[in-house]
């Protein structure tokens, strides 16, 4: 894995944190290896808009952090009822 674990690499919990310091959230989740991130963000910021618009939200949460220390993150998000629609 070469580099792995060294100082650059964010934990899940970490990005989690980020996420819901940058933005209001009802729930998050993030599970990862350091590299590859799998994220479920549930908001009311994202009531009305799109999913590309979702992830905008997301990102801007991020800020520089998308960038410079996030390699690849997949995104779940979903308002508070489509959390509770899919048993949430």
């Amino acid at each position: 894995m070469g580099l792995a674990g060294n100082a650059m690499n964010p934990t899940p919990e970490q990005i989690r944190d980020y996420i819901e310091q940058g933005m209001s959230c009802q729930h998050v989740k993030v599970d990862g290896d350091g590299q590859h991130f799998q994220a479920v963000i549930v908001s009311a910021a994202f009531e009305g808009l799109r999913l590309v618009q979702r992830h905008q939200v997301v990102y801007r949460a991020l800020g520089d952090r998308m960038r410079a220390e996030i390699h690849a993150l997949s995104m779940k998000t979903l308002t508070p009822a489509e959390w509770s629609a899919n048993g949430g």
